[in-house]
């Protein structure tokens, strides 16, 4: 019997799914072949992605049966033979449904990540591994095309579609001529140019037998900077560390140079130096790593610089595509807590505020609505430079003596674990990872700390390490605390 070809696209909003499906029926019909297609939207990515579903059936097999044939609405696992995915993690779910198999199925896919909402939201760290995504797409399809293909969009300026479209035309998956993809753009007349510059450019890298099996490599550390303060910053941690924390140190360092300035990394390397002294070199990478994400919480002040950037506005104007003919206008939502512009400014004053009656009541009427800032505006802009301007002089805030002063607390639980049970040192070090986000997820995050914190000095040694790890991925498992407070309720800790 005669079987349809079945073909599913897994797209997010903007890239171009639709046209990509239209584009196969098109060519399809025009080329003898029944065409039928669906779409179902979502909103499993930052945009949504949306499923579209085509099956095309040789129109002379149903003439020779005197029938129309019946095709289907939706893929079903098991039963795809070719699938296209705008994006890896959403090739990672046509594995996990199951619509992609070794005896059947190419799977064609672009290899740059766009991370889900599931990730992005999680309490600790959600991100799924591309290199674990890479292995099991390459394991599971018969045959596996993947490239970046966000980075030949970027470099031929036309959309993801295309260059999807291209790749299909070199994975020989349909009877089709690479002259009858090219016409089937030409009937388009919408960004025929861009199209075919970026379907060539997919066919090409797909007929070469691309495919990326491992994620870019990290670049490789090296001592030299501009400024010569950093370089000095940078030969110490070459001279002073091994080769598993220099990196984590390096990005540190890195961080918390744009975060502040050098005086500041000077100080976070100040303090793994006295960690490192334990001579347990898994712990000073792991203190490296959330003592820097730590030491470069989220503040108005970061929220603002990040805000004005030249490079923010350049990136915006590009992932919108917006020309010079374009008037480009952004607007920010805002809404500052009484709590975050006490912290903002200096120790003395935030705490007299805090603690003030009519003037703590004055800023509380104007701090109950969020409010829009369009920092494409020059008064939008001056306001947010203005927020940003006061960064020389954020280690007189009182949220830096906040921070600090917690910073201090949790580096001696650290040290003192270090001298006698290393194992809870480490996975005290790793609890800093409650510690994130802002507003109303930060305090949850820090309450959940302080907790395992207190839980952690009351544990008997011999079973300190693993229970507070089990006490760490409970809090982590829920942003509500109820699964915390169920290890606590067992280990007898309430």
């Amino acid at each position: 019997m005669t079987a349809p070809i079945k073909i599913a696209i897994l797209a997010m909003g903007g890239e171009g799914g639709g046209v990509l499906a239209d584009w196969i029926v098109d060519l399809g019909e025009q080329h003898g072949h029944i065409a039928q297609t669906t779409s179902v939207a979502g909103v499993a990515q930052r945009t949504g992605a949306t499923i579209y579903y085509l099956e095309l059936f040789p129109r002379a097999a149903a003439e020779a049966a005197c029938a129309e044939p019946v095709l289907a609405l939706m893929p079903t696992p098991g039963d795809v033979d070719v699938l296209l995915a705008s994006e890896l993690m959403e090739a990672g779910r046509a594995v996990q449904r199951g619509l992609v198999t070794p005896e059947r199925t190419t799977l064609i896919a672009s290899t740059h990540r766009v991370y889900s909402i599931h990730e992005k939201s999680a309490m600790g760290d959600g991100t799924v591994s591309s290199a674990d995504l890479l292995s099991a797409c390459e394991a599971t399809a018969k045959q596996w095309i993947a490239f970046d293909m966000a980075a030949v969009v970027e470099k031929q300026g036309s959309v993801i579609s295309a260059v999807l479209f291209g790749a299909l035309c070199a994975s020989n998956a349909l009877p089709f001529t690479r002259a009858q993809f090219e016409a089937t753009i030409a009937r388009g007349k919408v960004g025929v140019a861009g199209s075919m510059a970026a379907f060539a450019a997919g066919l090409d890298i797909a007929q070469q037998g691309a495919v990326e099996t491992k994620p870019p490599a990290a670049p490789a550390f090296s001592t030299q900077h501009s400024n010569s303060a950093v370089a000095a910053l940078l030969q110490r941690l070459a001279t002073q560390f091994g080769e598993l924390e220099r990196s984590l140190l390096f990005e540190g360092v890195r961080r918390l140079v744009d975060y502040q300035d050098v005086a500041y990394a000077e100080q976070f390397l100040s303090r793994i130096d006295a960690v490192a002294r334990h001579q347990q070199p898994q712990l000073t990478a792991e203190v490296g790593r959330h003592l820097a994400l730590w030491m470069a919480y989220e503040d108005t002040v970061r929220v603002a610089d990040l805000k004005t950037r030249a490079s923010r506005f350049a990136r915006v104007q590009k992932e919108v595509k917006a020309t010079d003919a374009h008037v480009l206008a952004i607007n920010e939502y805002m809404h500052p807590r009484l709590q975050e512009i006490c912290e903002t400014l200096p120790a003395g004053l935030g705490r007299w505020l805090e603690k003030s009656g009519a003037p703590r009541r004055l800023v509380e009427r104007f701090t109950t609505k969020g409010r829009v800032i369009r920092s494409s505006s020059l008064r939008g802009y001056l306001m947010l430079y203005g927020v940003a301007a006061l960064r020389p002089w954020r280690r007189g805030s009182l949220r830096y003596q906040h921070e600090n002063a917690a910073i201090e607390a949790w580096l001696a639980r650290v040290h003192q674990a270090a001298v006698t049970n290393p194992a809870l040192a480490l996975e005290l070090a790793q609890c800093q990872r409650l510690v994130k986000g802002y507003s109303d997820t930060l305090e949850r995050g820090k309450r959940n700390f302080d907790t395992v914190m207190a839980a952690a000095a009351r544990i008997d040694a011999s079973r300190a390490a693993s229970v507070v790890k089990q006490l760490r991925d409970a809090a982590l498992a829920d942003e509500h605390g109820h699964q915390l407070r169920r290890v606590l309720a067992v280990e007898g800790l309430t």
